[in-house]
């Protein structure tokens, strides 16, 4: 069964997943995280998904973190975060596990659940994110010219290069959702992508993103989203 075939709808999903808070990362639907895992609580999780439905979320916690809540208590998250499926995994010899999650839709937090594991669970409602379960839904509202000027301006400030061939044959969806990824933003920037209404809106704060980036690092500034 082809990965979308497999989640057609929301109904498709679990309800209940674990989740995975990590600052700075960005998850999106049919997009791959590649993730280093090594801490005890979240091989425990990975081991647990494993032998389950495979399903983790992840989500970032909020930064800044409440001053009002005690130095050991676990950060408050924010409200939306996306879901994916554990599609690839290794073992390594010093007992890391290198996964592959492959996003299927963002969620929002309904409510955290109570629980006697290491990491921590929420019931997920995935009612607002009904078009992230159809591939490439508005790519034809994509400024695509605009879009590759963004990632090949990025790729120079940053002597990166791209296999140009294969970018000319991606869809406009798949370089939407790599190049969100791979942008060195602020958590504050991964969270506003993460929650653009759809792609074009997506697509558009990306190219904006880039553009303030680029020319604040000109400038000899940093950048943030207001």
């Amino acid at each position: 069964m082809s990965f979308p075939a497999r989640y057609p709808t929301a109904d498709s999903l679990p309800r209940r997943i674990p989740v995975f808070p990590l600052s700075g990362a960005l998850l999106l639907p049919r997009a791959q995280l590649p993730l280093n895992i090594f801490e005890p609580r979240y091989l425990a999780m990975v081991d647990d998904a494993l032998s389950g439905n495979r399903i983790i979320g992840i989500i970032q916690p909020e930064d800044p973190p409440d001053q009002s809540r005690r130095s050991d208590a676990a950060p408050s998250l924010f409200p939306t975060g996306c879901a994916g499926r554990i599609t690839a995994y290794t073992e390594t010899s010093d007992d890391r596990m290198l996964i592959t999650l492959t996003g299927i839709a963002r969620f929002r937090i309904a409510t955290e659940l109570a629980t006697t594991k290491l990491y921590r669970s929420v019931e997920a409602d995935y009612a607002a994110f009904a078009d992230d379960f159809v591939s490439n839904l508005g790519e034809d509202q994509v400024d695509r010219p605009a879009l590759l000027k963004a990632f090949r301006d990025f790729l120079e400030a940053h002597n990166m290069g791209a296999d140009w061939d294969e970018v000319a044959q991606a869809t406009s969806e798949s370089l939407v959702n790599a190049f969100s990824i791979l942008s060195p933003f602020s958590p504050i920037e991964k969270q506003a992508l993460l929650e653009a209404a759809d792609l074009k809106a997506r697509a558009d704060m990306l190219i904006a993103l880039t553009e303030i980036s680029l020319g604040a690092q000109a400038g000899g500034m940093g950048s943030q989203l207001q």
